[in-house]
């Protein structure tokens, strides 16, 4: 079935951290709003870079001449964080070779700016087992030109000491900017993967700003594979979120920047965001400009992707399949979007089978009444037989 309209439905509204399938069809009426309407801004156009350039220190370091062991017992932070403060001021890189290093994430390892850490393909930082409510792996905070490349990094979840707090980060960029993640494993942390964000206040912060996450596959995280708090200009392409669970919301990526702040002006494009325990993707208030494009959502127990309040979003030619409620919810006063040319089939599984046809349009595309300017063109959704 191919959806071109307009849709706006008397659908109730949800709670802000799940929301339950619709059981009244939708409401179908023609569109009237262009595409062209919801078109970013021709100056915000072609910012992203899957390989942003860097600029990068050319002095290296090597932990092991800084006395890490790698061992997987001994306590290496000391060592991580001198061979990053041993850089000269023009920064460079700090290279951690193959082993198994443990990492007190209450006190972190703290970049700088000029700087990457770079990882063997087989060296692993690991979270030594802690009570903390709040920590962090690697903190990205209030510096300029970082890269982040390779190997592993892996939180204390299933070793975690306390009950409390769900801010276990592997990585933590905050008030950053031309900062790049790649090639990077991400995994059972205390709360999420990776947090981008802002440091200071509300109204007198620094928001995370040219942020480019590629390649990189954030697994089992206890809240989220990633969270994005008030960012700009952030670039979320070729990586994995699968398989969050453990506190909600337990998504594949959660746009919360809420009262903080803003987050606007940001891509995420051949991404897979599979089997989390809520939704693939969920947007909440002070999000905006947000593109989606060439998305697979498939096997999340909530929405592929849900927004609510959310405006300006566009979402093109992504894939959603087999997710416990529909592949695409707007609800709350998401507006001014466009949902196009997307393959949103065996959605709801929840309540229909997954390899079961038919069922009304919501089985896939959910919109509430109180969302407006919402157009819809050339979808696919699950055929009628």
């Amino acid at each position: 079935m191919t959806n071109s309209h307009h849709i706006h439905s008397a659908a109730r509204s949800a709670p802000a951290r799940r929301q339950s399938a619709l059981k009244k069809p939708l409401t179908i009426a023609f569109a009237s709003l262009a595409f062209s309407a919801m078109a970013l801004p021709a100056s915000a156009a072609g910012w992203w870079k899957a390989n942003p350039s860097i600029d990068i220190g050319s002095t290296t370091i090597n932990v092991k001449n800084k006395g890490a062991r790698g061992n997987g017992s001994h306590d290496d932070t000391a060592a991580i964080q001198a061979a990053v403060n041993a850089l000269p001021r023009s920064g460079g890189t700090v290279y951690i070779p193959a082993g198994r290093y443990m990492v007190n994430a209450r006190k972190s390892i703290r970049l700088r700016s000029h700087t990457r850490l770079k990882l063997d393909p087989r060296a692993e930082l690991v979270v030594m087992p802690n009570g903390a409510s709040r920590y962090h792996l690697v903190k990205v905070f209030n510096v300029n030109n970082v890269e982040i490349v390779g190997g592993k990094m892996t939180g204390d979840r299933a070793r975690h000491k306390g009950n409390s707090g769900e801010w276990g980060y592997g990585i933590n960029i905050s008030g950053a900017s031309n900062v790049l993640v790649h090639n990077v494993a991400l995994s059972e942390f205390w709360g999420d993967g990776m947090w981008i964000g802002a440091t200071g206040k509300h109204g007198r912060q620094d928001r995370s700003n040219y942020v480019t996450v590629n390649n990189v596959t954030s697994s089992h995280n206890r809240r989220q594979g990633m969270s994005i708090g008030p960012a700009q200009h952030v670039y979320i392409v070729n990586s994995t979120f699968k398989n969050t669970q453990g506190t909600l919301p337990e998504a594949g990526i959660d746009f919360e920047p809420r009262e903080q702040g803003s987050a606007d002006t940001i891509r995420v494009e051949n991404n897979t965001f599979a089997g989390n325990h809520g939704n693939g993707i969920e947007m909440h208030a002070n999000v905006s400009n947000v593109t989606l494009a060439g998305n697979t959502f498939t096997g999340n127990h909530g929405f592929g992707l849900m927004t609510i309040g959310a405006h300006h979003l566009t979402l093109a030619s992504n894939h959603a399949t087999r997710n416990g409620l529909a592949g695409v919810g707007l609800s709350g006063r998401t507006h001014q979007s466009a949902v196009r040319n997307n393959k949103l089939q065996y959605n709801s599984t929840r309540y229909i089978s997954p390899s079961r046809g038919g069922g009304a349009d919501n089985r896939d595309i959910q919109i509430g009444k109180h969302t407006s300017s919402i157009t819809t063109v050339g979808n696919q959704l699950t055929p009628n037989n």
